[in-house]
């Protein structure tokens, strides 16, 4: 299955998720180094973005000018909806994609992200002034609706697919279940069948069974990966190739992974600085050990250490030599 956007062919149809605090410029690469059809960036309040006026590094973050990288914006304003989508052109973006799927309060709100299914008609004159704006692909992230009595997704759709939009992702729940209960794949398909562009499932997909099922399930043209990559970067690349038939990813193990959490921990270190850039790793350290068996002592002190040097040593500890103590709550 493979489905163009503009000069882009997107494949495999396996896509990372933008996830707040965690698709960063570090995770990102090392994902796309494994084998990613598209990811996305970090979500950007429009505004800000315009009136901070972004430098090298902001640009940087959000991936500019990188291949199979797509820009994630929000907001509730046309105005600066559209001047952020002409900023990021101008920065050599390659796709902006539109956010209407965050379900966190303070987004909804300020009348962004999901929010912005209460108001169909107002939602979609964001969508219009940002394709109008650009002439970037522009595709659309959203839910099922806002709530039970809303499930409106197949309409916004239909209406954004009007108005230019050239792919539609959605995440199979509601606003108001946040990420509680289970993604309904099989409403994602009546998405799919109210569209002829592109239509990519979220929600749950977590490995290559979950992804297999989402696609029976909702007939989507590919699918999006957002907590099934956190501490398997390689998890995009073995759904790719269990579904697809491209190269079998080889996952890391013992030494190998050991050297591709202590890169991967350098790279956040080294993009973010000293001390944010310690705290900021202990996440994905965390998502690590998950994967390990590994004392509690031991994961306490990984995670709490400030010491570069202690921090690897641990690492290697944590990777060679885990403890059959069992894993950490």
């Amino acid at each position: 299955m493979t489905f163009v956007l503009g000069n882009q062919t997107i494949f495999p149809p396996v896509l990372l998720a933008p996830l707040a605090g965690i698709t960063d410029v570090p995770f990102r690469n090392l994902v796309q180094s494994f084998g990613a059809g598209l990811v996305v960036s970090e979500m950007v309040a429009s505004h800000e973005m315009v009136q901070k006026k972004p430098g090298v590094r902001e640009r940087a973050e959000l991936g500019f000018g990188i291949d199979s990288t797509s820009v994630q914006i929000a907001g509730c304003d046309a105005y600066w909806m559209a001047e952020a989508a002409r900023m990021i052109e101008a920065n050599g973006a390659k796709i902006i994609d539109i956010n209407m799927g965050c379900p966190a309060k303070k987004v909804t709100s300020g009348q962004s992200g999901s929010a912005l299914m209460r108001t169909p008609d107002f939602a979609l004159q964001l969508v219009v002034a940002v394709v109008q704006a650009t002439s970037l692909d522009v595709t659309l992230k959203m839910r099922l609706g806002w709530d039970d009595s809303s499930l409106n997704a197949p309409l916004i759709a239909k209406r954004a697919e009007s108005a230019g939009v050239r792919m539609v992702t959605v995440h199979g729940r509601t606003r108001c279940q946040f990420y509680k209960g289970a993604a309904d794949w099989q409403a994602i398909g009546r998405v799919k069948r109210a569209v002829s562009i592109p239509v990519i499932a979220n929600g749950d997909i977590v490995d290559v069974t979950s992804a297999r099922q989402a696609l029976q399930q909702s007939g989507a043209d590919g699918v999006m990966v957002g907590r099934g990559a956190q501490g398997a970067p390689w998890r995009l690349a073995e759904i790719s190739s269990a579904l697809y038939g491209t190269p079998a990813p080889k996952i890391p193990k013992g030494a190998a992974l050991a050297h591709l959490i202590l890169q991967h921990h350098q790279d956040i270190v080294d993009f973010y600085g000293g001390t944010l850039g310690l705290k900021n790793a202990r996440k994905h350290l965390g998502w690590y050990l998950d994967g390990l068996q590994v004392a509690p002592e031991l994961r306490q002190s990984l995670l709490r250490s400030f010491d570069l040097s202690e921090i690897h040593e641990l690492i290697w500890r944590a990777v060679e030599a885990p403890s059959t103590a069992g894993v950490a709550a």
